[in-house]
């Protein structure tokens, strides 16, 4: 699995399509579905974007909840029935849903945010404001983070 990194910010056309950066076409280009999918993030105002294997991860993980329990049922309905399958056109372009865009405040541009397995697409004004936050609370609490060993060759971790 490729990572997606840095941050772009395309133009959005009047039909609501938009460039998927090149850098994270080529990082989906192995997977099944030729495309992205993208649901309305439920922690921010922003789309949560990413291939079908972390989908697929995701709904593996759902199946460690107890069926039919509220947790699990929130969850499925949050990310599985808002999930949007957005294939490219030729140009690389998606189509973004008009409920999708509204909840993320995206008009004129969207900015793809890299967030290694998966990414964000936000209004850029608004990533802009909330990656000064993510700065300033970084600066204050300096986290830090455990790097895992690395796996053997051939290990696909």
């Amino acid at each position: 699995m490729g990572l997606f990194l840095s941050t772009f910010v395309n133009k959005v056309d009047r039909k609501g399509r938009v460039s998927v950066p090149a850098t994270f076409r080529a990082t989906l280009a192995q997977q099944s579905f030729q495309g992205i999918i993208a649901y309305r993030s439920f922690t921010n105002a922003c789309i949560e974007g990413c291939g079908m294997d972390f989908m697929e991860r995701l709904s593996d993980s759902a199946q460690t909840l107890d069926a039919f329990s509220p947790e699990q049922e929130d969850l499925s309905a949050l990310i599985f029935a808002d999930a949007r399958q957005l294939s490219w056109d030729p140009e690389g372009r998606i189509l973004l849903p008009e409920d999708v865009m509204a909840h993320a405040g995206i008009t004129e541009t969207a900015a793809f945010v890299g967030k290694g397995q998966t990414f964000q697409i936000w209004s850029p004004d608004a990533y802009r404001a909330l990656e000064a936050e993510i700065r300033a609370r970084a600066l204050s609490s300096r986290p830090t983070l455990p790097l895992k060993p690395k796996a053997p060759a051939g290990d696909s971790r």
